[in-house]
């Protein structure tokens, strides 16, 4: 399996949208669209047209990763993942693969804080012991350790190689308190807070998709 990035992020934001928003699940082109393009919880953010992520459903489907559903009683057609059949993903691994396609490469700290809303970890050495099962499964990989570099990150290998999915660099500059603070990824206050403020800034445009969808069907 080798996905595009736009393909990968299609289905990392159904899996999300199928745990966090369940009553818009399925989710309609618009709504999908609005998921993919989220600029919270997303790394890198994208600017996707709906021709983009119409085209990339189709190969999706095609690889049966990707259902469409349009219900007897709606004119709009809705898409769920099949990762669970298809690649027998659910819970633990799921939830973990899934803020991988989403954000990144991570450490296991900064996944765990990011899955809350997915899976709740008990551990981060939990974390660690469903990296290892996708390692196994060859759907994750562990990067090499950068120069000054604390913890180990890994990334998806839905994309091809882990060097291809990990292009996101650090800064090379930070203030002193962001230094200090990613350094410590042991903190999990601040690993919350900043889950929250991220999930609070996804709500807001969440609400504001549906309304917009709500708009378009009975305005």
């Amino acid at each position: 399996m080798q996905l595009t990035d736009v393909e990968v992020r299609i289905l990392g934001s159904l899996v999300e949208k199928e745990t966090t928003t369940p009553d818009a699940y399925p989710l309609s082109l618009n709504a999908l669209v609005n998921a993919c393009n989220q600029t919270s919880n997303r790394d890198p953010v994208m600017a996707l047209g709906e021709d983009a992520v119409r085209w990339a459903i189709n190969n999706l489907r095609q690889q049966s990763l990707v259902r469409a559903i349009q219900r007897s009683d709606s004119r709009v057609m809705k898409y769920q993942h099949l990762m669970t059949e298809t690649m027998s993903l659910d819970g633990a691994p799921l939830a973990v693969l899934c803020v991988l396609m989403l954000r990144g490469a991570q450490t296991p700290g900064e996944i765990r804080g990011r899955t809350g809303r997915l899976f709740e970890f008990a551990s981060v050495a939990d974390v660690d012991a469903t990296l290892r099962e996708l390692i196994t499964r060859e759907l994750v990989a562990e990067l090499p350790r950068r120069a000054g570099q604390k913890e180990l990150r890994y990334a998806h290998l839905l994309s091809g190689t882990a060097s291809a999915t990990a292009v996101i660099e650090e800064p090379r500059e930070r203030s002193a308190v962001e230094t200090k603070a990613r350094a410590d990824d042991g903190d999990e206050r601040i690993v919350a807070l900043e889950t929250m403020v991220e999930e609070l800034r996804r709500e807001l445009a969440e609400l504001r998709a549906r309304f917009e969808e709500f708009q378009r069907q009975f305005g």
